[in-house]
């Protein structure tokens, strides 16, 4: 996304966490920086009954012994065993040459990554997966993130079950926090800021952030209450979007770990806090994990996100991920192929605002000015012919020319959207017209009424207004309305992080999309949200856009499968979700991406749009266990020592190195593969579905330049959790190829009407 459209003086809550390394100087003891450090269990002695004391005893037995039991910040034991400590370099030195050594990580930092969205869902109380699952009856929802707001209508256990046995979390007492605070709903919360502290940024006062569970920013309330909110009638923003608002799993309890808070410094979160939270889930009882947040792309390995989303797959957690929002190409995040990884769509409400002209010119654009206003009879401002004046250049517009007007603005030259609405509001406008593909789509802080037009529209404007010899006027300008059955939708997108994923290119990332564009959530009531004119609002709900948002709807459909199957896998409810995804928007068309226009591809969304319904029931489903994991890693090219890093094992097996069981198929073509390329993949498949069944293959959608073939053309069932494999072959004529994003779809179609779909993406890459 071009920085040019960002406001520079707002912070988006919606925008992912970017790594800040190198930002925050060690405090006073300069000489001490944060470390995670990982041990090989199998070198702790019998005589310590706890990680902890053994953790305890290494630091003190050091020739310049830890004698400060602060300087341990936390001990790990389930997402990774280890521990976070301050040490010096000697220190570090020293550890890392003990045989229990097995990696270091210095501490990063970094930033954070509904009514209409379960509707547009499918998800009935009729039908389908909402009465299946009981509404996701008894799962636990941990979700990581900036905290929650206990007091949330979302948040109320009115028609609760009871909190499940096995839970053994707890709601811990902090800043205007307590654990009264907790119920059926919310039954946990815990905080994790010592790697914050140990850098020496200090938690500000209740104005600013509150030391403990509760929420101030308003991202984790609006993700917590996303998944599995309760159900709350007459929910909406300033009067927008009006309705019941409930999570995708409203009986489904959730349990939130803060790990982001706003310091002396910024809106921070620290990987050893980070990691904390994550281990402290896994001890908790979680079934499921929503993570709207990561570290940038590294080697699994050196991934503190990634290591510890395998050791919760391997309890049976289902880990759901948002895939960042740096809109580009190569830039998705948590993508680890034991993470499903979710993408951001549209969906089909949007809040519009009608101009027409006295001209005739009519258009009907993107708003989010939530007053009721309507403009009539007003003169309308373009400097056509006047390159600075038509893009509302700093300094470029002449208040006696515009004030009291309607102004519009090009977005035809490398201007900020924020310098050109400073340069309109200080000139006097009314209001303006911001040609822009890349919207703003938050109401932040709107001074006046502005609408964004995309070039396309906008363009089509601007060809109106250079035929007229007289000024236009405004003949009526009504805003802001909420619209329904928008046409087409879903979109990717703008913002959302596209594969491929360059730690593992020959795995199709992100997994799926979901929905992430203007959810209307749960939000904090503690500061005001928007300023209209000189007044500060405040509001129960509101907007956020961002995969943010389209993770816990993921991670909320993921508890309503577990809560129907409870002993598929976390890779089988993946599998079925991107296995019964769709492709195509309500015009029937491919998904289009907001930021072009154009359809997308796989390397945009995955396996497709997320179907809820469907996934309850696929018919088949791609098994990973985490065996088929440590094969998958053993082909990654990492030594004995990262690998056992990763897997936390110290003996593992690595004989086979078979292909993993991914539910899609992507091959990547560099300067170095040749002309003709020839491609097999081996898959085993896992009937889930009815026991008598009779699968055919199909490929839809064959780009030129490929031929894809499959054996057995044919697969047959007798019984439920048989298993069958087969081979997808693949042949590339490179100069035949038409796009470098060449795709088609694998289906597998049996006499129940499963329907069982996979991408298969041949992607050109620069080597």
């Amino acid at each position: 996304m071009s920085s040019s459209n960002y406001i520079s003086y707002q912070l988006l809550p919606w925008m992912s966490l970017f790594l800040l390394a190198g930002i925050i100087n060690a405090g006073s003891e300069q000489q001490l920086q944060t470390y995670i450090i990982q041990l090989d269990p199998s070198h702790m002695s019998s005589s310590f009954s706890a990680d902890d004391s053994w953790h305890w005893s290494i630091l003190k037995s050091l020739s310049e012994p830890v004698d400060d039991p602060e300087r341990l910040l936390y001990s790990y034991s389930n997402a990774l065993h280890g521990f976070s400590a301050r040490l010096t370099e000697s220190q570090l030195s020293e550890i890392e040459n003990s045989p229990a050594h097995l990696a270091t990580y210095k501490a990063s930092f970094g930033k954070a990554h509904t009514t209409r969205s379960s509707h547009f869902l499918g998800l009935n109380h009729q039908f389908g997966l909402w009465p299946s699952s009981s509404y996701g009856d008894g799962v636990i929802i941990g979700v990581v993130d900036s905290g929650i707001w206990p007091e949330s209508e979302s948040f109320s256990d009115k028609g609760m079950p009871q909190v499940p046995k096995k839970w053994k979390g707890k709601c811990e007492n902090g800043t205007q926090f307590s654990s009264s605070n907790c119920n059926k709903k919310l039954i946990g919360a815990r905080s994790f800021s010592k790697a914050l502290r140990a850098a020496g940024l200090k938690i500000p006062p209740p104005e600013e952030d509150y030391d403990s569970a509760r929420d101030f920013e308003g991202h984790g309330t609006h993700t917590a209450s996303t998944a599995a909110g309760n159900h709350v009638a007459g929910a909406n923003c300033f009067g927008q979007a009006r309705g019941i608002a409930r999570g995708v799993a409203p009986r489904a309890h959730i349990a939130m770990y803060k790990g982001l808070f706003k310091t002396d410094m910024d809106n921070l979160a620290g990987t050893p806090d980070v990691l904390a939270a994550i281990d402290q889930a896994i001890a908790d009882g979680v079934d499921i994990l929503s993570m709207s947040l990561g570290f940038g792309q590294m080697h699994y390995y050196k991934d503190v996100i990634a290591i510890g989303a395998l050791s919760a797959v391997e309890k049976g957690i289902f880990v759901s991920c948002s895939a960042s929002n740096d809109g580009d190409y190569g830039t998705v995040e948590a993508a680890a192929e034991w993470i499903t990884t979710v993408g951001a769509s549209t969906i089909d409400r949007t809040f519009t605002s009608t101009l027409k002209l006295e001209s005739g010119f009519e258009v009907e654009a993107q708003s989010y000015y939530l007053q009721n206003v309507r403009i009539t009879n007003t003169s309308l401002y373009h400097g056509k012919g006047h390159s600075n004046k038509s893009i509302c250049a700093p300094g470029a517009l002449d208040r006696s020319k515009i004030a009291g007007k309607v102004v519009v603005c090009d977005q035809t030259e490398p201007v900020r959207i924020a310098d050109q609405w400073i340069e309109v509001i200080r000139k006097g406008a009314l209001a303006a017209i911001i040609i822009a593909d890349e919207l703003l789509i938050a109401p932040i802080s709107y001074p006046i009424p502005t609408i964004f037009l995309p070039s396309a529209s906008g363009t089509s404007l601007i060809k109106h207004l250079s035929r007229l010899n007289t000024e236009p006027k405004v003949k009526s300008w009504d805003m802001t309305s909420t619209k329904f059955g928008t046409k087409p939708a879903p979109q990717l997108g703008f913002f959302s992080s596209r594969g491929p994923n360059p730690v593992s290119l020959g795995t199709l990332k992100p997994d799926i999309i979901a929905p992430g564009v203007d959810i209307l959530a749960a939000y904090t009531p503690n500061k005001p949200y928007m300023k209209l004119g000189s007044y500060d609002f405040v509001t129960d709900y509101a907007f956020e856009s961002g995969t943010s948002m389209a993770a816990p709807h993921v991670a909320g459909i993921g508890a309503l499968i577990k809560n129907v199957h409870p002993e598929w896998s976390p890779s089988a409810i993946r599998s079925a979700l991107m296995t019964t995804a769709y492709v195509t928007d309500n015009t029937g068309s491919i998904i289009k991406d907001m930021k072009t226009g154009e359809a997308g591809t796989p390397l945009d969304f995955g396996s497709g749009h997320v179907d809820p319904n469907k996934a309850i029931d696929p018919g088949l489903i791609y098994d990973i266990d985490f065996q088929g994991y440590v094969e998958f890693i053993c082909g990654l090219g990492y030594t004995e020592k990262q690998i056992r890093a990763l897997i936390r094992k110290s003996h593992w097996s690595c004989s086979n190195q078979s292909q993993l069981n991914y539910p899609s198929f992507m091959a990547v073509l560099t300067n170095s593969s040749g002309s003709h390329i020839v491609k097999k993949y081996t898959r085993t498949v896992t009937n889930v579905g009815d026991g008598d069944s009779i699968y055919r293959s199909t490929i839809e959608h064959v780009p030129a330049g490929t031929k894809i073939t499959v054996e057995p053309k044919t697969l047959s069932f007798s019984r439920k959790f048989q298993k069958r494999s087969y081979t997808l072959n693949l042949e590339i004529e490179r100069k035949r190829l038409t796009s470098d994003k060449s795709y088609a779809f694998l289906k597998w179609s049996d006499q129940h009407n499963h329907a069982v779909s996979s991408p298969i993406l041949v992607a050109e890459m620069d080597s």
